[in-house]
Formats: structure tokens, C-alpha cells, sequence
């Protein structure tokens, strides 16, 4: 990673910063045109290659007036073990992309999520702060 990162005032800038650095390699590599599971692929082995603590699929339970219920949710990505990060592979991010990573936030207690969308000629990203 660069020796100089920029910092801005983001929540976790540091954090996403490097994400988004390792998101820009593989996009750099890989371009766009492979499915979703290729990025997931690729962004795993650059954040274990660089000693990034990481987990992937991390599950998420939700509870509904003391009851857990059935459903799971499955955040891509939880890295630094406060940013969920969610990988696309699609013309463009959409509301319900959004609304998803929301959705993980709450979940999770993150405060910070990234959406990475590798199906355009230019990483799309995008800060979700809750």
C-alpha cells in the first residue's frame, strides 16, 4: 500500500481508504466482465496477501421481539472488524444496494459500509455512514 494515504473526514478513512485500494488492484487486473464471485475471489486473496483481518460472508442474525428469527443475513465482507463490504459486479449500484448494506449495518453494528460495484470500466464506489 502507498506510503501516503489521503485522509479525509470519513468515518474510518484509513480503514476504507486501503479497501479501496486493494478493490482498485483487483479492478485494475481483472477489469469488468466476470461475475460477482471472481471480485469476491480476487478482493479475498488481496486482503490476505496484504495481512488485512478480514472475514468473508460473515452471518448476521436477526431478532424480532426476543424471538430470533429464521432468515440470516450474509455481509460479503466485514474487514477491520468495522466496515461491511459489499462487492457488485452490475451496470449500477442501485437504491436497494443501499438499502442492503443498511440492512447489514444494522445487523452488524458497523457504522461504515462500502459498496464496490467492479461492472463498469471504472470501480464504482460508494461510503454508506449509519
Amino acid at each position: 500500500m502507498p506510503t501516503e494515504i489521503r485522509v479525509s473526514n470519513f468515518p474510518l478513512s484509513l480503514e476504507t481508504n486501503a479497501i479501496i485500494y486493494y478493490a482498485l488492484e483487483v479492478h485494475k487486473q481483472l477489469g469488468n466482465g466476470f461475475l460477482e464471485i471472481v471480485y469476491k475471489d480476487a478482493l479475498e486473496l488481496e486482503l490476505y496477501n496484504n495481512d488485512i483481518y478480514f472475514e468473508r460472508e460473515k452471518e448476521y442474525s436477526i431478532t424480532y421481539k426476543n424471538h430470533l428469527l429464521k432468515h440470516k443475513f450474509y455481509a460479503d465482507f466485514v474487514v477491520f472488524d468495522s466496515v461491511i463490504v459489499e462487492v457488485k459486479a452490475k451496470e449500477e449500484i442501485a437504491d436497494k444496494d443501499f438499502a442492503q448494506t443498511i440492512n447489514y449495518l444494522k445487523c452488524s453494528g458497523c457504522k461504515v459500509g462500502l459498496i464496490l460495484n467492479f461492472g463498469k470500466k471504472k470501480l464504482d464506489m460508494k461510503r454508506v455512514v449509519f
